[in-house]
């Protein structure tokens, strides 16, 4: 892999991704940008200092530790240990006034809405021109549903957000389920802190259910206990508080598809360590999909491996596991047969159009892809080099490199996008494909 730069000229950064032969490494990929924000907000909302230990050092972790500062709570980090000190506000944040400034971090806009409609003050939540693309009207309408005051500045249900609060005084909430995750995840961490119990009703199919889990718990990490039931029906009492916890960041399993994905693509075996069938993760069940395309899943002491093997394409719905969507289009190419993905009609509203946009570039390298109105279908066809624009969306850029892995001529523009959950992704990938 390769980057152009030419001193004193502006120009678009590009890595040229190299075919690479057999695979036989094993990796830890960094902590879960998913489990490091909500453990964050936990954190900031305890009593006493917790410690995170593996947390991911990313944009959007950068983003959310920053908003905790100005929100004048003390948080330490040292990258080096991958480890965040946060002192909480014991339910209450230090400063009753503040404009933050998220970036195009959608866990950082959602969680902190909702955090600080449930403590007192002021704030404004803004980010890049992709956020303000971004709906939030469901998690806005839920939380006045509960007695604060949250507007979508410009009235269109996308940020800049505006809350002027007095806390949530609790009681009854519908939300939708079929947009993102993010919004309930955000709700469920700030009802804790209503004023009395809460009981909210997801109203349709819920996306990403497994990061629903996830947030339950992060949440019962850190002292907050939620009556979950079916994941349609939560019941939330009040005056229980966050207690500072010593809490371990497992390695992300949304990063891990890119290096099963790589073993499947390119053969051989890759042991990603640190991840198990039990990980809060749901996204480790990115396995199943390549098992039932072809590849070998072993569960070994030190996390799962994955050996590439002849693919074949599948028909598979991803709503659970929606954030790896992308590595599974990429994957497909190399399949017999087409596969067909459904389920993630949502992922339009991600940090880029995940099913337009993730279609172009497939079509780019030369596959046959057809728009569904909840997915896509590729069917494979030769491929060949090109360069991948990735829309500032880090997914795009990680997964479309796994296409170099065996078509020469893979060119990824602005690979720094991956900036925003593995920085170190490029690098990583290469030295995996040197072992």
């Amino acid at each position: 892999m390769q980057g152009d730069e030419k001193a004193g000229t502006p120009v678009v950064k590009r890595k040229e991704i190299q075919p690479a032969g057999r695979l036989n490494a094993a990796i830890r990929p960094p902590g879960s940008k998913s489990i490091t924000n909500r453990a964050l907000v936990c954190a900031a909302l305890a009593e006493g200092t917790s410690v995170l230990d593996g947390a991911l050092d990313s944009e959007d972790t950068q983003v959310m530790i920053e908003s905790l500062r100005q929100l004048g709570l003390a948080v330490e980090h040292d990258p080096t240990a991958a480890r965040l000190t946060v002192t909480g506000g014991a339910g209450a944040m230090p400063q009753s006034a503040a404009d933050l400034f998220v970036a195009n971090s959608g866990t950082t806009i959602r969680f902190l809405t909702a955090m600080l409609a449930a403590c007192r003050g002021s704030f404004r939540l803004d980010g890049i021109a992709r956020m303000r693309e971004r709906p939030i009207a469901d998690l806005i309408d839920a939380l006045n549903q509960l007695g604060a005051r949250v507007t979508s500045e410009l009235a269109n249900g996308c940020p800049p957000v505006r809350i002027d609060t007095d806390g949530l005084t609790g009681g009854h909430a519908t939300i939708r389920g079929d947009i993102s995750s993010q919004f309930l995840s955000g709700l469920l961490m700030a009802c804790p802190l209503a004023k009395r119990d809460v009981d909210l009703v997801v109203q349709g199919r819920l996306v990403s259910q497994p990061y629903v889990t996830m947030t339950l718990g992060v949440m019962e990490a850190f002292g907050v206990t939620v009556d979950a039931g079916d994941l349609s029906h939560f019941a939330i009492p009040h005056g229980f508080g966050y207690r500072a916890a010593h809490y371990p960041v497992e390695p992300d399993a949304s990063a891990a598809s890119y290096f099963w994905g790589a073993a499947a693509i390119a053969g051989g075996r890759v042991l990603v360590e640190g991840l198990t069938r039990d990980a809060l993760q749901g996204d480790v069940a990115f396995c199943d999909c390549l098992a039932e395309m072809g590849c070998q899943v072993q569960l070994q002491p030190q996390g799962i491996e994955m050996t590439g093997g002849p693919l074949r394409g599948i028909d598979v719905d991803m709503n659970a596991i929606s954030d790896t969507v992308q590595t599974l289009a990429a994957v497909a190419l190399f399949a017999e047969g087409p596969t067909t993905i459904t389920g993630v009609a949502h992922i339009r509203h991600k940090e880029t159009d995940r099913i337009g946009d993730l279609a172009r570039e497939l079509r780019r390298v030369g596959a046959e892809v057809d728009e569904l109105p909840d997915g896509l279908r590729i069917t494979p066809r030769p491929l060949h080099g090109a360069e991948i624009v990735t829309y500032n969306d880090h997914r795009m850029a990680m997964s479309m490199a796994l296409v170099g892995l065996r078509t020469p001529g893979i060119v990824i523009l602005d690979p720094d996008c991956t900036r925003k959950t593995y920085p170190g992704f490029f690098t990583d990938l290469e030295r995996m494909t040197c072992e």
